[in-house]
């Protein structure tokens, strides 16, 4: 992805979170001066990976597939300070995120507002493989099912249980959806393992300087 489109969707994320009346922590508008200003203060913001995240999974089309979501808040794996997190998303009409499961994490999928979230699942195997027949989840507390490949949609305050080991792939209709995630303690560079190999971050060609950092871009405050 180049820095240009991923300045050009934080700006149009940033415009949709206050149009949903969705408001962010204050490290949410630090510029990458100001980040670098405070990295030492801020290490608990950075080993944690809050904040802005974009990716398009190595597709080369954000709008086709990919993700744009802020890290609220988090814990670290084994640190019993924290353990649970939340993340906001825009998950865009038709824009889709791929198959993917987790090893550790289990998560509550949230439509907060806008379009349907409609969730497609599979049950996978020690090899990581699809495997047929029913998937059961709980959605708000309830148990539903639906067979390998089939879609669960969720309405504006519905929500989805998600255990690992169950692939899950996720997009937008009728319009932009705000989705929220609560989960255990989040780590995407270990923890998720997609059906067809794909990176979980974007490799960014610097044609421009970045409107904020993105949390994969913290290692370079140290630089």
């Amino acid at each position: 992805m180049k820095r240009s489109e991923v300045n050009c969707y934080l700006r149009q994320a940033m415009e949709f979170f206050q149009a949903q009346q969705f408001r962010l922590p204050p490290f949410a508008d630090w510029t990458p001066d100001e980040w670098q200003r405070r990295h030492q203060e801020a290490v608990y913001l950075s080993a944690r990976k809050l904040g802005w995240d974009v990716t398009d999974f190595g597709s080369g089309n954000f709008g086709q597939c990919g993700l744009l979501l802020f890290t609220l808040r988090n814990g670290c794996p084994g640190d019993p300070e924290k353990i649970f997190a939340e993340k906001i998303m825009i998950v865009r009409e038709n824009q889709r995120t791929p198959f993917h499961f987790h090893f550790q994490k289990t998560e509550d999928i949230i439509n907060r507002g806008g379009g349907t979230l409609v969730v497609e699942l599979y049950n996978s195997d020690s090899a990581g493989n699809f495997i047929s027949g029913q998937v059961k989840v709980r959605c708000d507390g309830l148990i539903r099912s639906v067979a390998g490949g089939g879609k669960i949609l969720l309405a504006p305050g519905e929500s989805i249980t998600l255990v690992p080991g169950v692939y899950h792939s996720f997009y937008a209709q009728g319009g932009d959806a705000l989705i929220g995630e609560v989960s255990s303690v989040n780590d995407d560079t270990i923890d998720n393992r997609f059906h067809q190999a794909l990176p979980r971050f974007s490799d960014i060609e610097e044609d421009e300087p970045p409107l904020r950092l993105l949390c994969s871009d913290y290692a370079r405050l140290e630089d």
